[in-house]
């Protein structure tokens, strides 16, 4: 996936973090955002684009009775198995990147923002992007909002972030960084704030 024309960001942060709030708030004000973990969603539900190849590489056992991505079984997969998530990734993220592309080509907003949670992970998002944005918060309140929005136990969540970048190696990729851990409206001027910059760099691109 090459590098766009257009003005684009790579927003990323730890689960829980708020990247899903950040990123509303910054199409609000005209920005377009492209959701990686939407985008993989679309492709693991019945019918999906990447069913066939997730099929052929973990069997039935691994699929819903509907035919969807069976979330829950391939998430303990993955998270004991290392061969099988880079197997799931090896299948996925080529996907990823095209639909990203086909979204970016019919985007009308000022700029745009890609949601990737795994973008310091990868390893290839940072060379497709202008600049690279992290929602940060402490660990704790991660595990904290995890627990509570996705009835998880706090060793869950722990193992969940433990398969992610961790927050100082997210930091150190960063050019711009929100910190999600006061009220909405400290965010909401944040987001202002960067949304400017963003219109004013868009403008030289």
């Amino acid at each position: 996936m090459a590098k766009l024309t257009t003005f684009s960001i790579g927003l990323t942060g730890g689960i829980g973090s708020g990247k899903s709030m950040v990123a509303d708030l910054f199409a609000q004000l005209g920005a377009s955002v492209i959701d990686t973990d939407a985008i993989a969603h679309s492709l693991t539900t019945p019918g999906g684009v990447a069913i066939p190849a997730l099929r052929e590489a973990f069997g039935d056992a691994y699929l819903t009775p509907e035919g969807a991505l069976n979330r829950a079984a391939m998430r303990e997969l993955v998270f004991s198995d290392i061969s099988a998530r880079h197997q799931l990734e090896s299948i996925l993220h080529p996907l990823i990147g095209q639909q990203s592309m086909l979204a970016a080509q019919a985007a009308v907003g000022d700029y745009l923002i890609f949601v990737v949670p795994l973008l310091v992970e990868s390893g290839r998002w940072q060379e497709r992007v202008d600049r690279v944005l992290v929602v940060d918060c402490p660990e704790s309140l991660q595990v904290e909002r995890v627990m509570r929005r996705n009835s998880l136990s706090a060793i869950q969540v722990q193992a969940i972030m433990a398969s992610q970048a961790g927050r100082s190696e997210r930091l150190a990729a960063a050019d711009d960084v929100i910190v999600n851990d006061k009220d909405k409206n400290s965010i909401k001027e944040a987001v202002e704030r960067l949304h400017q910059t963003y219109l004013a760099l868009a403008a030289k691109k």
